[in-house]
């Protein structure tokens, strides 16, 4: 017999009720996952990062208690879980206002969608750049007066 199936609302919390389904990028079970066993070395603090897995279970249990904004929030993070720190921060830098065109936030989600299969963030990025757009928070392109 396979393991059980995931339940979103009778499994949360996850670390609790289905340890599991919890375990670090490299496999690493919960259990295993202690203060010792980070100061001993046996898990790295690159290990002690959610998974794509674990988050995208976190959104469901959000989605199943009607919490559909943290939903939305988690489905984001676990498309984000695995995209590099370096470039999560060129994005952020990237949305703050006056810093983008439009056409700028288009190129980030094209990349995001193809290089990183985020397309949930992705489509994140083109709805700010909308809004941004609305409220006159995007970057002119040379060449372009701004809108006064």
């Amino acid at each position: 017999m396979g393991p059980m199936a995931f339940d979103p609302r009778a499994d949360y919390p996850l670390g609790l009720r289905r340890p599991d389904l919890v375990h670090t990028p490299a496999g690493t079970p919960l259990s295993e996952v202690t203060w010792e066993a980070s100061r001993d070395g046996r898990v790295s603090d690159d290990e002690l990062r959610a998974t794509p897995a674990t988050l995208a279970r976190q959104a469901a249990v959000a989605l199943a208690s009607g919490r559909t904004q943290l939903a939305e929030n988690l489905v984001r993070a676990s498309e984000l879980a695995t995209v590099p720190d370096e470039l999560v921060l060129q994005i952020y830098t990237a949305l703050r206002p006056h810093r983008s065109t439009a056409a700028d936030l288009d190129v980030w989600a094209e990349r995001l969608e193809r290089e990183h299969d985020a397309p949930v963030t992705a489509a994140y990025l083109r709805e700010a750049a909308a809004v941004y757009a609305q409220r006159g928070l995007l970057a002119t392109a040379p060449g372009e007066r701004a809108a006064v």
